[in-house]
């Protein structure tokens, strides 16, 4: 196991993410390793259960829908998305995942979360039993202020991006030398010091290691981001970002948007993808297009 596929979170720009997924799996490239957080998990777990479009659907065929993204429900139930109709009835119902596919893959998917008890990032794949591992999905897209904490096994979690947003680190040391890194942001980006880690010492008084993070989480996002460009240089990643073009919101509601930020990852991935193979292949990771 060398080449794994980093994703990053943020919310409605991970269709950025989707298109370039969907275009991987037309082209049969099923990479053996995934990790994500957040929207960057979601999204990675369409691609493992190998469901070309489901996230192109789920994202925006329903974002005009109360029920997926609203502050009606951060009124009614505690989170601006609304949790069980994205982890529950869009799953099971209209949307249906296909659960045999994804934990009978033989590809590894992690996805991160922070433990807002002990400040820490948790990681957990297919081999989590099944009720905790969807408890955590729910928790890695769990941001402070617009969802509630998740409780898994009497410990609190929330949003994974918080403390690793973009976890290239966690898959090198699950041993894997090269990774495609997805990013939702363009290049030059500089996240800013955050200006509520005063109302969170407030709002999370119980929870004292989540303003701390929230205090130098601009910095883990920027030294990280410095850290894959470092990497870029070196050959060891090979970087997907968009290009700023395409003004999306975290909480981006426009379907126009949203389909124009898909087709900018899907247009990428087309584009670049001689070239990913041409890379894939030069590092001898693995042969046979990676099926």
């Amino acid at each position: 196991m060398k080449l794994g596929i980093v994703l990053e979170g943020g919310g409605m720009r991970g269709v950025f993410t989707a298109g370039i997924l969907d275009y991987f799996l037309e082209q049969g490239l099923h990479i053996p390793y995934v990790i994500g957080v957040s929207a960057g998990a979601n999204n990675g777990m369409s691609y493992v259960s190998n469901q070309i479009g489901r996230n192109r659907v789920v994202n925006i065929k329903y974002i005009d829908d109360k029920r997926f993204l609203s502050y009606g429900n951060l009124l009614k139930h505690g989170s601006v998305f609304g949790m069980d109709f994205i982890f529950n009835e869009i799953p099971n119902e209209l949307e249906p995942f296909d659960y045999e596919s994804f934990f009978q893959s033989p590809c590894k998917y992690v996805l991160g979360v922070t433990n807002i008890q002990t400040g820490q990032e948790e990681y957990y794949d297919q081999k989590t039993d099944k009720e905790s591992f969807w408890k955590y999905l729910r928790a890695s897209s769990s941001l402070p202020f617009i969802a509630k904490k998740v409780t898994v096994k009497g410990q609190d979690y929330m949003d994974g991006g918080v403390h690793d947003p973009i976890p290239v680190h966690k898959s090198i040391e699950d041993g894997n030398e090269f990774n495609i890194v997805i990013l939702t942001q363009p290049k030059g980006y500089e996240k800013k010091p955050s200006k509520i880690v005063n109302l969170a010492k407030l709002c999370y008084s119980q929870y004292p290691k989540l303003p701390e993070l929230l205090k130098i989480r601009h910095d883990i996002y920027n030294d990280t981001i410095k850290d894959i460009e470092k990497l870029e240089k070196q050959g060891n990643v090979f970087v997907f970002r968009p290009s700023g073009e395409i003004n999306i919101d975290r909480m981006e509601k426009s379907k126009g948007t949203l389909e124009l930020s898909y087709e900018e990852g899907y247009e990428q991935a087309r584009t670049k993808y001689a070239e990913l193979i041409k890379w894939i292949e030069e590092n001898k990771m693995i042969s046979n297009n990676i099926d």
